[in-house]
């Protein structure tokens, strides 16, 4: 399947996608005024007595209908990224991301991916900001009257605001 185009109006729905085996976040905006404005955000959830299949054929079911009900125009997901010494949680990461990103192909959406320390630095101004500070920065600029939570949810939120301030110039505001 093509993906649609990227559609450059305040209308763009920009669904950001923290990927993650045990939990994967969502938050779905839209950019209008130079402001971003929330939409839908939640978790996709797997259970950890469940093997790796079932675990990630419920993470492909869980951000399909997700998907499919919430129309996005775009998808902006995290890139993987590991600590040395952690290798196999990169792996572990990597099936729960290719879940993420098939469920967007076969929806035909266009993805795009930015890293970890771009998205903080981006939101916080600090490209080793803590979750707190994530969390606090998305609840500011999306004037929230509490704090996204589990943090995953704020770090889905943080990677598609991070892809609209990033995108700006492709992106026509109101």
């Amino acid at each position: 399947m093509i993906p649609k185009p990227h559609l450059a109006s305040p209308e763009t729905r920009i669904l950001g996608i923290d990927p993650g085996l045990n939990i994967s976040g969502y938050g779905l905006i839209t950019f209008a005024n130079n402001q971003p404005c929330l939409i839908e955000a939640g978790v996709v959830r797997s259970t950890r007595s469940h093997s790796l299949e079932r675990r990630i054929r419920s993470i492909y079911e869980g951000i399909t209908e997700v998907i499919q009900t919430t129309s996005p125009d775009i998808v902006a997901v995290e890139q993987l990224f590991t600590h040395y010494d952690r290798p196999s949680t990169a792996i572990l990461m990597g099936h729960a991301r290719g879940v993420l990103l098939l469920a967007a192909a076969n929806a035909g959406l266009e993805v795009t991916s930015w890293r970890p320390t771009q998205v903080k630095k981006v939101l916080t101004g600090n490209g080793r900001a803590p979750k707190a500070q994530v969390q606090l920065s998305a609840a500011r600029l999306l004037n929230l009257p509490d704090i996204p939570d589990p943090p995953d949810v704020a770090d889905a939120l943080a990677i598609a605001m991070c892809h609209c301030y990033l995108n700006r110039n492709r992106m026509k505001t109101t």
